[in-house]
């Protein structure tokens, strides 16, 4: 099949990882507004249409009142800030319903046209898979803080819930990649892939243990930098950091873990763009090779600014702005390593 033929299926691909991308995003406000619990019931199909009326605004609002985080943290709130909760849920869901519709309306016709070759019908389909996956591991992250005890979701889920994001916009990419930009490959595979898929990997730990400490708030627990509290490794988790309990649900080990790996993939990207000084004949590659390490630098930035707030609770832009890199980091990253595999 021609690259013209393929040109528009890959524009399709990639508008698509844009919204994974905005959806995202739109998951960060949600939590940073604590949003997420504020609807408690999970409609496919119908659940699109806000309350239409003071009556379903009060049954939405009263079903709010039954769980824990209205109990115990917004007891305060009126109808009115209910709403502005509501909001941010009820986008962040319905654009997950458009993201359904702007792959299967495409997809239907572009099969329907035969201008999707079929060796490429499978992967494609798998995305829909992967996004039908990811709207099921919503419901059961906000599931689990739906209850009369927690205040707040399960930070494991909620790692899950943002790592399957990462995953499906990754393999978005990675088609998208493959049908549009074969030509920008290299001639011959370079010596940095095992580099480059090392950091891509030591990344994919990094933004789950991210997610836990947004999860958990386990800046709170440490809200100092360079040290912890005054100590470089806390003393009261050095002699159980490898146990399982501890590397997930202590807080001063998740942060521990994920300031350790933040400054791992600090050398490892500044070693890969000394790895890649060869690409700097071409200049777009020159451009894609310098980008990591301007995005890990910002990521390691935010991070400690947000880090530092959080005690205030004046954090939350910096801690957006953070999320947002660590994505265009991981997309960087797999660029990178799209372009070192030999042309086919």
């Amino acid at each position: 099949m021609k690259d013209n033929t393929n040109r528009p299926i890959a524009i399709w691909l990639y508008f698509g990882a844009f919204c994974i991308m905005v959806q995202i995003l739109l998951g960060g406000i949600t939590r940073l507004s604590g949003s997420g619990l504020s609807i408690t019931e999970w409609k496919p199909l119908m659940g699109f249409l806000p309350p239409l009326n003071d009556v379903e605004w009060q049954h939405s609002f009263d079903q709010y009142k039954k769980i824990a985080q209205f109990q115990l943290v917004n007891a305060h709130f009126s109808l009115e800030d209910y709403k502005s909760i509501f909001f941010w849920e009820w986008l962040h869901r319905n654009w997950a319903r458009f993201i359904g519709l702007a792959f299967l309306l495409p997809f239907l016709y572009f099969l329907l046209k035969r201008k999707i070759e079929r060796k490429l019908i499978l992967p494609i389909s798998l995305l829909f898979l992967l996004g039908l996956l990811q709207a099921v591991i919503g419901w059961l992250m906000v599931k689990s803080g739906l209850n009369d005890t927690d205040i707040s979701v399960s930070h494991l889920r909620l790692a899950i819930h943002f790592i399957s994001a990462i995953i499906l916009l990754g393999y978005t990419l990675w088609l998208a990649f493959k049908l549009s930009l074969d030509k920008l490959k290299m001639r011959h595979r370079l010596q940095f892939s095992t580099l480059n898929i090392s950091i891509l990997l030591l990344l994919f730990i990094q933004l789950i243990y991210g997610a836990m400490m947004a999860g958990s708030h386990a800046a709170l627990a440490a809200p100092t930098w360079p040290d912890m509290n005054g100590s470089v490794v806390p003393p009261n988790i050095s002699g159980h950091l490898f146990s399982l309990h501890q590397l997930t649900e202590n807080l001063l080990t998740i942060q521990f873990v994920h300031r350790l790996l933040a400054y791992t993939i600090c050398i490892l990207v500044f070693l890969l763009y000394i790895r890649t000084s060869s690409w700097k004949i071409n200049i777009y590659l020159s451009y894609i090779r310098i980008t990591p390490v301007l995005l890990v630098l910002i990521q390691i930035i935010t991070g400690i600014t947000a880090l530092l707030h959080s005690i205030n609770g004046d954090y939350k832009t910096y801690a957006l702005i953070h999320q947002f890199t660590g994505m265009l980091l991981t997309v960087s990253l797999l660029l990178l390593l799209f372009l070192n595999q030999k042309k086919t």
